[in-house]
C-alpha cells in the first residue's frame, strides 16, 4: 500500500492484516517501484495525491512494466475525470475516501480473482504459442493464412498446392494447436497477438 499519510497507512494496514492479507507499506511510490520485481503476487493500493510520483504515474509505470499486479486507486479528492483516467490507465478500481471497510475489502478480493483469471489466461496463451513450434514449415504457412481468414482454395493457390493438400495441413494444424474449430484457432491467435 502506498500513501504519504502515515495514519492512513497504519489504519489500512491494521484493517487488511486483520482480514488475512499480508501488507507492505510505502510512504511514496519510488520505494515500491524500486522493489517491484521482488514483490510477491498481490495488489497495489495507492493514493492519488502524493508528493513526487503520484498515484496515476505509479499506475502508468506498473502497467508499463508488464507486472500482473492489479492497482486500486484511492483518493480523498475524487472526481469523475480522475476516475475515468485511472480506469483507462488500467486501474481495477477507484475508491473515494472516506470508504467503508467492506468496500475496500471487496475491491481487493475482486482484484485478486481477476488477476488469477488473467494469469490462467496468460499461461494458456503461452502454451498455445509454444505449440506453434510443433508445426512444420508448411503447416505454419497454412496456419498463417487460416488466421487471416483465407479459404482453402485461396491458400492452395497462394502456396501452389492442391486444395486437398491444404485440407490435410489444416487438419494437422487444428490437431497440433488443439483447436476445436477455426473460430477457436483464430480466437487463440488473437489472444497471442499473432494476427
Amino acid at each position: 500500500m502506498v500513501d504519504d499519510d502515515e495514519a492512513v497507512r497504519q489504519s489500512l494496514a491494521f484493517l487488511l492484516g486483520s482480514s488475512g492479507f499480508s501488507v507492505s507499506l510505502y510512504e511514496a511510490a519510488q520505494p515500491l517501484l524500486d522493489c517491484m520485481g521482488d514483490l510477491p503476487a498481490g495488489c497495489i493500493l495507492t493514493d492519488v495525491r502524493m508528493p513526487g510520483i503520484d498515484g496515476l504515474e505509479l499506475l502508468r509505470r506498473v502497467v508499463a512494466s508488464g507486472a500482473l499486479l492489479p492497482v486500486i486507486v484511492m483518493t480523498g479528492h475524487g472526481d469523475v475525470p480522475l476516475a475515468v483516467e485511472a480506469m483507462k490507465l488500467g486501474a481495477v478500481d477507484f475508491i473515494e475516501k472516506p470508504f467503508d471497510d467492506e468496500t475496500l475489502l471487496s475491491a481487493i478480493r475482486t482484484a485478486f480473482e481477476n488477476t488469477k483469471s488473467k494469469q490462467s489466461d496468460a499461461a494458456a496463451t503461452r502454451e498455445f504459442v509454444n505449440r506453434l513450434d510443433s508445426l512444420s514449415e508448411r503447416e505454419r504457412q497454412v496456419f498463417n493464412r487460416l488466421i487471416v481468414g483465407d479459404a482453402n482454395k485461396v491458400i492452395a493457390r497462394l502456396l501452389e498446392i492442391s486444395p486437398r493438400t491444404v485440407e490435410i495441413y489444416r487438419a494437422n494444424v487444428m490437431t497440433k494447436m488443439q483447436a476445436s474449430s477455426l473460430p477457436d484457432l483464430v480466437r487463440w491467435a488473437v489472444r497471442a497477438n499473432l494476427t
